[in-house]
């Protein structure tokens, strides 16, 4: 299929020079005259690329709001922009606002083919990946039979149909996002965007900026995620890294339903869900003074909390059939079969299902097919050396009860020390005992101070 090109210029002797270059070259094109045609060309259909005039109708810097609508819309199109009065300011404000080249009037025929060229080769590119990843993420499923996950797969029917927050709670890599996205793919709201913006990504000073947006100096518009996600979900990840002074402004969105953006005096009306997650201890960061008390209980109307996946072992072989089936036939990868799991049930997983799922597409990678000696091998090389050292589960297999707790019990506790610097008040609180019923537990099974 051809890509379709979308041209924006209110000379009409520049829309047909650039019509019959672009079809010449085997591109389709649509055409706009003037701003209000341009709206209504974007808002019905976006293009695959878009060559716009800065100066249209309506003022100095209107082409500017067009590629701020259209980011607003698909950050990744390609927007070139074109003027006949250019000057270094305009391009770089241009460039700045997102846009894929500029270029100035009279432009070079061949030099403009080629930014198109360009243009629609990088977004076919982000395109193929986006659906890739997409395909791969949305392909997945919440697997297991543990009591856990069959309540939270009951928790996603019901919430599916309501509007309700919901805040998640679960390690890094144990799955929120995917839940989030199950309650709404299933909602009334799965044809609206799914926006995520992960407060521990964010940069400092821009948290404000990235929620809310703003209106600059040149009339020009950032659209923030509460915009972005208008109409649908908002899923703000690790939302306890949000400084507390957002937090009161995120408080005043969820009881108002309309904000601010920067530099503006003007209320924007949101109608969006909000979904918030968290890997941290709520009630703690409530209690440290992290996070606003009256925040969390607006957020948190329902909750869903996932263990991680040391806690629900019994979930592990159906992870791995499942992530081999998917991931296999994803890739067009060989499939294998791992024969010995005694491995796999007995690492602790930091990681999550995250860490399992990248250890199955490891193997798919390396592609042992039936050798099983090189899948086990692969699997000891990747996951912890906890798995084979003093804890090894060969050995494990083969001693008393007894022998082998103490085994385990050493073995952890040391890795714990280790973590935490041999520092044994740090240890005994993560771990949830008395320093000195810690003390004892080492002296019991031989364990020397790691200072």
């Amino acid at each position: 299929m051809s890509a379709e090109i979308l041209i924006v210029d209110d000379n009409a002797d520049i829309r047909l020079i650039l019509d019959e270059l672009i079809s010449d070259v085997g591109y389709k094109t649509r055409i706009a005259a003037n701003y209000n045609q341009a709206l209504s060309e974007i808002d019905k259909k976006l293009p695959d690329v878009a060559i716009i005039d800065v100066k249209l109708d309506k003022g100095d810097n209107d082409g500017i709001l067009l590629l701020d609508h259209i980011k607003r819309k698909n950050i990744d199109l390609p927007v070139i922009m074109i003027s006949g009065h250019a000057n270094i300011e305009m391009a770089v404000s241009s460039l700045k606002s997102g846009a894929f080249e500029f270029i100035q009037k009279p432009f070079d025929k061949e030099r403009l083919i080629n930014f198109v060229n360009r243009a629609v080769e990088n977004f076919n590119l982000k395109n193929e990946n986006k659906n890739l990843n997409n395909k791969l993420f949305h392909s997945f499923e919440i697997i297991g039979k543990s009591s856990n996950i069959t309540s939270i797969k009951d928790q996603i029917e019901k919430l599916s149909k309501s509007e309700s927050r919901v805040f998640i709670n679960g390690p890094t890599g144990s799955g929120k996002e995917l839940i989030a996205r199950k309650i709404y793919k299933n909602s009334v709201r799965k044809n609206s965007p799914f926006v995520i913006i992960n407060g521990a990504l964010l940069d400092a000073k821009k948290y404000d900026l990235e929620l809310f947006g703003e209106e600059k100096e040149d009339g020009s518009i950032f659209y923030g995620a509460l915009e972005k996600a208008s109409g649908g979900v908002l899923l703000i990840d690790e939302v306890t890294e949000i400084p507390l002074e957002t937090q009161t402004k995120i408080l005043r969105v969820v009881i108002d339903q309309k904000f601010k953006r920067l530099n503006s005096n003007h209320d924007i009306k949101v109608d969006v869900r909000i979904m918030c997650s968290s890997s941290k201890d709520m009630k703690a960061e409530i209690k440290n003074g992290n996070f606003r008390e009256d925040l969390y209980h607006r957020l948190n109307v329902f909750n869903i909390k996932i263990e991680p996946l040391s806690k629900r072992i019994e979930d592990i072989p159906f992870l791995v059939d499942y992530f081999i089936e998917n991931i296999c036939n994803i890739y067009n990868y060989k499939k294998f079969v791992i024969k010995d799991n005694n491995y796999l049930l007995n690492y602790d997983w930091p990681g999550n299902v995250r860490e399992l799922r990248n250890l199955i597409e490891r193997i798919a990678i390396l592609s042992p097919g039936e050798d099983n000696e090189k899948i086990l091998n692969i699997i000891k090389e990747s996951l912890s050396k906890s798995v084979e050292d003093d804890f090894s589960v060969t050995d494990t297999l083969t001693i008393p009860l007894k022998e082998a707790r103490e085994s385990f019990e050493k073995q952890y506790l040391v890795s714990q020390l280790k973590k935490f610097g041999g520092n044994i008040s740090k240890t005994a609180k993560f771990i949830g005992m008395e320093r000195s019923a810690l003390h004892r537990k080492l002296r019991l099974l031989g364990v020397k101070d790691l200072n």
